[in-house]
Parts: structure tokens; sequence; C-alpha cells
């Protein structure tokens, strides 16, 4: 099975740490936040693929140097980044399995978690959070099983925690059947690939007991002090 790691942005939020380097290779805890995102997939898929774009030449001779994955591929997000849901899209010809794991280049994920959601067609990992406002509510039907991701819905609107969707998806092959449109932020959203495909399928929703995203420069020298490798063992 193919893996998909999301690393093309520019990483605006985390200047002036990203003008010269791209944040996939900012250091966290000696390694760069890209190498823990391959252990994390390691031993749940046999390849990667790594979509880039902005300082691509960086991540390309690092990945060169690697040792994690023999097997991975550079796809470039271009004419220019147009969303994750555009990332994936890249993505689609260079896919050599029916069914694939995607998740984001600036989150570290349980790798147990990242097993179950991979025994799924289709899933999401998701986390219960206080501040909900901020990230994509998981909207259930009243059978209880995934609808919609709720984009940045107003406080108020859900019951605290609620659980959010946090970057980590299992699609198949066949989730490009589905025509994407512009968001209002006039971005492909892959969150309105799973709400799609959730037309037609069962989305599983995977809850990740770890769950650290790096967004901005404080977050990543909080990172500095997480307990990663209880959740992904490096070697």
């Amino acid at each position: 099975m193919d893996g998909v790691i999301l690393a093309g942005g520019e990483g605006t939020r985390m200047r002036p740490l990203t003008l010269s380097t791209p944040k996939p290779l900012l250091e966290l805890q000696n390694r760069p936040i890209l190498e823990w995102s391959l252990i994390s997939l390691r031993g749940i898929v046999e390849r990667v693929l790594i979509v880039v774009h902005y300082l691509k030449a960086q991540i390309a001779d690092y990945l060169a140097r690697q040792t994690v994955f023999a097997d991975y591929a550079l796809v470039e997000q271009s004419p220019r980044p147009l969303g994750t849901g555009h990332a994936l899209l890249c993505c689609r010809e260079r896919l050599t399995s029916d069914d694939f794991l995607v998740i984001n280049g600036d989150d570290l994920f349980s790798r147990a978690a990242l097993g179950a959601l991979s025994e799924h067609d289709y899933g999401i990992l998701a986390a219960r959070r206080l501040d909900y406002e901020r990230y994509g509510v998981i909207v259930k039907n009243g059978a209880g099983a995934f609808q919609a991701i709720d984009e940045k819905p107003p406080q108020g609107r859900y019951a605290a925690p609620a659980p959010c969707s946090i970057g980590g998806y299992k699609f198949r092959a066949d989730v490009f059947d589905y025509a994407l449109e512009k968001s209002a932020r006039g971005e492909y959203e892959i969150s309105d690939y799973m709400t799609a495909a959730a037309r037609d399928h069962t989305v599983a929703v995977v809850d990740s007991p770890f769950w650290l995203p790096i967004g901005d420069p404080a977050a990543l020298a909080a990172a500095q002090n997480a307990d990663i490798t209880r959740w992904i063992p490096a070697p």
C-alpha cells in the first residue's frame, strides 16, 4: 500500500524559520519533522509519495540521504499549490496501490492509530478538542456514521470536546471519481473528498491518542519536549 505525505506548503506561520528551510526539514528532537512522519508510516505502507513545492530541492536532497524508505517518489504540486485536495489529485497518476494512506506533513500521529486507520477502505483520524472552532468538526448522521466535516464552525454549535479531523486519511483509488469544487478559501480541500466518498462508502472514524500539530515556532519549541517516541517508536 502507498502512503502520501502532504509537504508542499510554504510554512508561512512558521516564519522566519522557513524563510530558507522547508517546514518538513525543521529539526524536531534531532530529526527533521519529515523523518518522524516517515517513521510513523514504516511497516504500514511499502512506498511513500511526498508532495512538494516550496524549496523542493532541499527535500529531494534529504530523501536521497534518508534510510527509512527505499521506495519513495516526489510529486510536485504544480503549477502552484491549490489546497490539500489538489495535492492529493497531483498524486493520482503516481499511485501504485488501490488504496492509500494520506497524512499532513506538519502533524505527527500515533503509529498504532495509523495502523488501525489503514485497515479500513475509507477512514479519517480524529481527536476531541475543546477549541473545536479552530478545526474541522466531524459530523455524524443519525445512525452515528460519518457524514461530513464542518470546517471551523462557530463556538457553541457543538458540545465540547468535539471530534475533529486531524489530518490523517485512508482512501481508495475510486475517490478520484468525485469532482472537487473550490472552497470559500479558493482551494480544493481533501476533506471534501472524504465527504463526497461518504455518500457511497462507509467512512471509519479512528481516534488517535496522540496528535502533535506543529503550526508555528511556539508549537515547534513545545514539541521539543513531547514524548514522541512513546507513540512513534524510533529506530
